[in-house]
C-alpha cells in the first residue's frame, strides 16, 4: 500500500534550501531521470547533509519513511510529489520489490527521484537493494550518506562508539532477518568474544533475547548497557543498565521505540559527556574513564 502522504504530515508546508552559490556549485549534477539514495540522519533536521538538503530541493517526486522528521520534508518544492513507503506496526506496508519499481517508475517518466531513509541508507537501511534494483532496470542512481543512528545518535546520548581506553573495535549488528525475528546468523558466541562495543539496530522488541543471548554466550552480567530511544530529537530517552538487568526487564520502562542498544565499556561515559542531558539542567560528573 502506498500513500501520497501520511495523514499526519499533510499539513507540512514546503520550504527549500537556498544554497549559497559557492556550495550550489559544488553540487553533484542531478539530471532528470535519476534516482538519489538519500540519509536524512538519525531524527534531528540539523543533522541532515548539505547534499542531502540540495537533492530534497532538486526533486520532482520524494519517496520517503516513517522515521524521517517531517520538518526534512518542508526541503521539497512545493511541486514535488511526496510519496510515504514507511513500515509501521500493524498498518499496511508497501512492499520492497513494489517500493523498487515505483523509484523505477517515475525514473522513466523523466522525474528528479530521492528515495529519503531515516539514518544511512546503504546502514541496515535496505538501500542496497534498491540500488541493486535500479542498476537491473538501467536507471542512473546516485547515494548521498546520512548519518546513522549507531553513531550519530548514541553521540546525542553522550555514548561515543570509540575511546581509545575502551574499545579498538565497534561491531554493529541489526536485530531483524527479512522474516522480521531474531537473525539465526548471528554468531553469538563469535559477537561476545570480539566484539568490545556491540551496537544493536531495529533490537527493541528482542531486547531481552538478546541481552540472554550474550549473557549465555559469556558476556558479564554487569557489563553497561544503554537503549537510546528516539535518538537526537527533544523526545530523545536514554536508559542506562546492565546485561543482567536488561535480560530481565529492568531499567527500561517507558522507553518506547525506534532505540538503538548499545553493549560495552563506553557507555559508562554517558554521565562525563551527556550534552544534550546537560542542556537539560543535568550536572555532568567531570572525571576520565579509568583515571
Amino acid at each position: 500500500m502506498v500513500r501520497r502522504m501520511s495523514p499526519e504530515l499533510s499539513h507540512i508546508a514546503p520550504s527549500p534550501l537556498e544554497l549559497p552559490p559557492a556550495l550550489a556549485r559544488a553540487m553533484p549534477p542531478f539530471p532528470p531521470g535519476t534516482v538519489w539514495l538519500v540519509g536524512a540522519g538519525p531524527g534531528d533536521p540539523g543533522l541532515v547533509t548539505l547534499q542531502a538538503a540540495w537533492a530534497l530541493g532538486e526533486a520532482d517526486a520524494l519517496y520517503f519513511d516513517a522515521l524521517v522528521n517531517a520538518e526534512v520534508l518542508r526541503l521539497t518544492r512545493v511541486d514535488c510529489e511526496r510519496i510515504f513507503v514507511g513500515k509501521r506496526a500493524g498498518c499496511p506496508s508497501p512492499k520492497q520489490s513494489e517500493i523498487t519499481a515505483l523509484l523505477v517508475g517515475a525514473a522513466r517518466r523523466g522525474k528528479r527521484v530521492v528515495r529519503l531513509k531515516g539514518g544511512d541508507p546503504y546502514v541496515f537501511g535496505r538501500g542496497a537493494e534498491e540500488a541493486q534494483g535500479l542498476v537491473a532496470a538501467g536507471v542512473p542512481f546516485r547515494v548521498s550518506p546520512g548519518v546513522t543512528a549507531g553513531i550519530g545518535g548514541l553521540a546525542a546520548a553522550g555514548i561515543p562508539v570509540t575511546h581509545r581506553d575502551v574499545n579498538q573495535s565497534v561491531t554493529f549488528v541489526t536485530a531483524h532477518d527479512a522474516s522480521g525475528g531474531l537473525s539465526e546468523r548471528l554468531d553469538w558466541p563469535a559477537l561476545s568474544r570480539g566484539a568490545p562495543v556491540l551496537v544493536v539496530y531495529m533490537g527493541f522488541r528482542l531486547m531481552r533475547v538478546i541481552a540472554e543471548r550474550l549473557l549465555d554466550a559469556g558476556r558479564p552480567a554487569s557489563e553497561p548497557v544503554a537503549v537510546v530511544a528516539n535518538a537526537t530529537t527533544d523526545r530523545q530517552q536514554v536508559a542506562r543498565t546492565t546485561l543482567g538487568r536488561l535480560a530481565a526487564g529492568l531499567d527500561v520502562e517507558g522507553i518506547a521505540p525506534p532505540a538503538i542498544i548499545v553493549v560495552g565499556g563506553v557507555v559508562a561515559l554517558a554521565p562525563v559527556l551527556g550534552f544534550a542531558a546537560a542542556a537539560q539542567g543535568e550536572a555532568l560528573h567531570a572525571e576520565a574513564l579509568g583515571g
